[in-house]
């Protein structure tokens, strides 16, 4: 019966570092999630920087038709065309980054789904795991209390046997 109760104790012990395992995943996952949130606050700030770039856009188309007008108006056709050159290309620039960023964005995007979907099923298995290790903590108890209190019997019964073997 001692090495039962001794048995039980061990179950409990290796089912309660099972727990605490699964309560650091948990931690790390929790930390994993704030990574995430960095990244949700990038990808806004990601928009602000796509706001700015309409605004640049607006202005950039501005100073186009200026220089239509400055074109029309004056002698300077080769700084226009330099001017015109150097505009188109920082277009360009612009929109190749503004491409870049949202396909860093498409991909933060998925890989922020993906974790979520990793956390909602861990949390998932913690929970199934937490409620199966409260029913066999139950379980072990009754098992331990029952195994006690057929010990004490036992231990009751000796001693009446003894008792009786001395009248005898």
């Amino acid at each position: 019966m001692v090495a039962d109760v001794s048995e039980m104790r061990n179950e409990l012990q290796s089912r309660d570092s099972l727990w605490r395992k699964i309560q650091l995943e948990c931690q790390q996952l929790y930390t994993e999630l704030l990574k995430i949130k960095e990244y949700k606050d990038m990808q806004e700030m990601q928009k602000k920087h796509q706001s700015s770039h309409v605004q640049l856009t607006e202005q950039l188309e501005n100073k186009n038709t200026e220089l239509l007008l400055f074109a029309e108006s004056q002698e300077h056709q080769e700084e226009l065309n330099k001017i015109r050159n150097h505009v188109y290309q920082e277009e360009q620039s612009h929109c190749s980054e503004q491409e870049r960023m949202k396909t860093e964005i498409s991909d933060l995007t998925e890989e922020l789904h993906q974790k979520e979907i990793t956390i909602a099923t861990v949390m998932e298995k913690a929970s199934l795991l937490e409620r199966q290790l409260k029913m066999e903590l139950e379980t072990k108890h009754k098992l331990l209390t029952k195994q006690q209190l057929l010990e004490f019997h036992y231990q009751v019964i000796k001693s009446e046997n003894t008792h009786l073997k001395e009248m005898v």
